[in-house]
């Protein structure tokens, strides 16, 4: 259920405290923390209160096996209770080590399973535009090491090709990929057809540049953060 939390970003040091459990995968996790505060507090147009709003923004979280800076920024913006946390990965906790989007508010889709978020974006994007549903926009958040299974970059293909406009792809780029493209991610992405940018992923005035607007053609962000 939607809250009123309205905390900051130094209060999540300590909501990710609250998230105890064996699965907590801490790198994959922490690597997306800045990237999801700023997206949250600065640029999607999300409200907790009216979470299925159909102008709204939707983010998906494509990388969905490291929950915990998600679920702990959700908190923070009032979108999921302060206790829920300390249930984190419990049998009967909302909170489970992959987000469900039949149990915790605001998230959009289920994910986990590496490779489904971003084709599952561009279908979005599709259906925003048949539905004529101005502004809203689609953010993707995936992981480079994500980038290695092939039905990504069929959607970054037929993205490109269809010049979705209203798609955004954050790549938190932690240097895990088993197979790097020559030239960098965004260089393969810009073969495709994308606008292209390379940041620093813990600079949330970067970050939030980068992400503030759309263009005439898909754009991806490569947020690059240390392991």
């Amino acid at each position: 259920m939607p809250t009123t939390s309205a905390l900051g970003y130094d209060d999540l040091p300590e909501l990710l405290t609250r998230l105890t459990g064996d699965e907590k995968h801490d790198r994959a996790a922490l690597s997306t923390l800045d990237v999801l505060w700023v997206l949250y507090d600065r640029v999607l147009r999300v409200d907790p209160l009216d979470a299925e709003d159909p102008s709204r923004d939707r983010f998906l979280l494509s990388k969905g096996h490291g929950p915990a800076a998600y679920y702990a920024v959700l908190a923070a913006k009032g979108f999921v209770e302060l206790d829920a946390l300390d249930g984190f990965g419990a049998f009967d906790s909302t909170l489970g080590y992959h987000p469900d989007a039949a149990l915790v508010h605001g998230v959009e889709i289920s994910s986990g399973s590496l490779g489904h978020g971003l084709p599952i974006a561009v279908g979005m994007a599709l259906a925003l535009d048949a539905q004529g549903q101005g502004g809203a926009r689609v953010v993707c958040l995936v992981g480079d090491g994500e980038l290695d299974e092939g039905s990504n970059w069929e959607a970054v293909q037929l993205a490109g090709r269809l010049r979705l406009a209203r798609l955004t792809v954050v790549v938190v780029d932690n240097r895990t990929s088993t197979y790097h493209w020559p030239g960098g991610i965004d260089a393969r992405f810009a073969i495709e057809g994308w606008d292209t940018e390379r940041i620093d992923g813990r600079d949330h005035d970067a970050l939030e540049r980068a992400l503030g607007g759309t263009g005439v053609a898909p754009n991806v962000v490569v947020a690059e953060v240390s392991r």
